[in-house]
């Protein structure tokens, strides 16, 4: 049985909790420095995801959701699950070597690779004028991130390519998950991605973390805590709440708060230095990203979502 998710307007107190989850998802790269202050690069990623799965494995059961796939689409969720692991793993390598408020700018840079991505190989979503102009923003903004030379090291450079590389599987990985999402809920579909990636992470701890745990102060476990309970856990049921009731038009109207609270809160709580590039970068994907959601409202159909039996 499938129903089209409703399009309900936000209300005032909706609205500021949609913004409110903007600016923890935001604040998630700041929360993975931190906690590289005590653990090993990989180790981080593995306890954050084993975590999560954890508790979604409890409140799919609590929701009464089917955890097994529907019969003759494992071969989906491996899939998609193998390119969220690649993924992940660039992205908690690639913060290990630049800044978080590079790493927040950059893997912002998604909806704009999307975008791209879906004229191509999504039918009927084809680049408009619009829509063009907020990727030209954006990726001016990505153009003087990776073009700054200013306290730029070859560490930098290493980590803001594979961050970037990162931010295109990420946009790829959407394109295939809109074609199979029918098959799937979408809590079935992150809790098979995290399943599969933590071994890879424990495997890639193992080889490559120079030690794997080296100091569980306080703000390390908040740190880890921080990115498995309310960004992977709490994060994730409470956007996909609000999607189910309101639609996508109207909460990514908000996502430009992400790069903003990224930025602000890498300078405020780790110390980075925020450069007229980092600034004027900011404000060209905060622009494109505005550009491109910030739209007068009409009725969007969204992928169906298939009830529990």
């Amino acid at each position: 049985m499938t129903t089209d998710i409703k399009n309900e307007p936000l209300t005032p107190v909706t609205g500021m909790f949609t913004a409110f989850l903007c600016m923890l998802f935001g604040a998630n790269a700041v929360a993975i420095k931190i906690a590289f202050e005590g653990l090993g690069v990989f180790t981080t990623a593995a306890l954050r995801f084993a975590v999560a799965a954890v508790v979604l494995t409890v409140w799919i059961k609590f929701r009464n959701h089917p955890l097994a796939p529907p019969k003759g689409y494992l071969y989906q969720l491996v899939i998609i699950s193998a390119v969220f692991a690649v993924q992940l793993s660039l992205v908690y390598f690639g913060l290990s070597k630049t800044n978080a408020s590079r790493g927040t700018l950059l893997i912002n840079l998604q909806p704009f690779f999307l975008l791209f991505l879906a004229h191509f190989f999504i039918p009927g979503d084809r680049i408009t004028i619009r829509k063009l102009l907020g990727l030209v923003s954006g990726f001016a903004g990505l153009a003087i991130v990776v073009s700054g030379k200013e306290g730029v090291t070859a560490d930098f450079r290493l980590g803001d390519s594979m961050l970037i590389l990162a931010t295109i599987l990420w946009a790829g990985s959407i394109v295939y998950l809109k074609r199979i999402i029918d098959h799937h809920s979408p809590l079935q579909i992150v809790l098979y991605q995290m399943i599969f990636a933590v071994p890879i992470f424990l495997l890639e701890a193992l080889l490559w973390d120079d030690r794997m745990v080296v100091d569980l102060s306080v703000p390390v476990l908040g740190a880890l805590l921080y990115q498995a309970l309310v960004t992977a856990s709490f994060g994730f049921v409470a956007w996909n709440t609000l999607l189910k009731k309101h639609g996508a038009v109207a909460l990514h109207s908000f996502v430009f708060i992400m790069p903003l609270a990224g930025v602000m809160l890498s300078g405020f709580l780790l110390g980075e230095p925020i450069t007229v590039s980092i600034v004027l970068s900011l404000s060209l994907i905060v622009a494109g990203l505005l550009i491109i959601h910030l739209r007068p409202r009409r009725a969007v159909s969204v992928y169906p979502l298939r009830k529990s039996p």
